[in-house]
């Protein structure tokens, strides 16, 4: 049940485009006890059908710049090819560690972005 409920968790928050390993990789890691290595290979699994079904709905709502997705995909496929050799070579604890900082990092940068936005609006 476990399992379940952090796919939907995932897949929600992947549908709004936050990106749904935020909560997925976390989530196997302390709650099912899995190594941070295999968690974050099913979230690139997991990602495919996701992106995909993300896809068909931002191409119905016409926010695809088509002229710009060959770019976009070509260097997806080759950051997620290095991104992977890379992720394999490194130490179990060092990636968590890694992982935890960009997962701050992108945090921090969140607020601060909707803090401009806030004072923005009240001006």
């Amino acid at each position: 049940m476990i399992l379940f409920i952090i796919g939907l968790l995932s897949g929600l928050i992947s549908g709004m485009g936050i990106g749904g390993g935020t909560v997925l990789i976390p989530a196997l890691t302390l709650f099912v006890g899995m190594s941070q290595h295999n968690a974050q290979s099913i979230n690139l699994i997991y990602f495919i059908p996701t992106a995909i079904a993300a896809l068909v709905i931002h191409i119905r709502n016409k926010r695809i710049r088509k002229e710009l997705l060959w770019f976009l995909i070509g260097g997806g496929v080759i950051g997620a090819v290095i991104g992977s050799f890379v992720a394999v070579s490194l130490d179990a604890v060092f990636l968590r560690r890694l992982f935890g900082v960009f997962l701050f990092y992108m945090g921090i940068k969140e607020i601060r972005k909707n803090k401009r936005k806030i004072k923005v609006n009240r001006e």
